[in-house]
């Protein structure tokens, strides 16, 4: 069994920043690729960010040139730095591996 876990969310002003952390327990985690969703209120849950076992990294429209995923191996753990914040990336962010799903973390861009 795997678990994930997320941290960082928070309310933030448009324009701000947030760094999303999510920790995986068990072993071999670098071989995996790694997904942030997000999920709106009355909406779809949508793929945001991937990040493959070498690094290779794909984004979202509506978020490429603001956000950034990394990983690192060492701690079993994948970021999600979140710049220029939009009111439109109000959501909860979920951490993904395969068929394993983080609690979530809320997200909430508001003045």
């Amino acid at each position: 069994q795997v678990q994930l876990v997320e941290s960082g969310g928070g309310l933030v002003q448009p324009g701000g920043s947030l760094r999303l952390s999510c920790v995986a327990s068990g072993n071999l985690f670098s071989i995996y690729v790694m997904n942030w969703y997000r999920q709106a209120p009355g909406k779809q849950r949508e793929l945001v960010a991937s990040i493959t076992s070498v690094g290779t990294r794909n984004y979202a429209d509506s978020v490429k040139g603001r956000f950034t995923i990394s990983r690192d191996n060492a701690k079993n753990t994948v970021y999600l730095q979140m710049n220029s914040l939009k009111p439109e990336d109000t959501a909860v962010y979920y951490c993904n591996r395969n068929m394993y799903w983080g609690q979530g973390t809320q997200v909430t861009v508001s003045s």
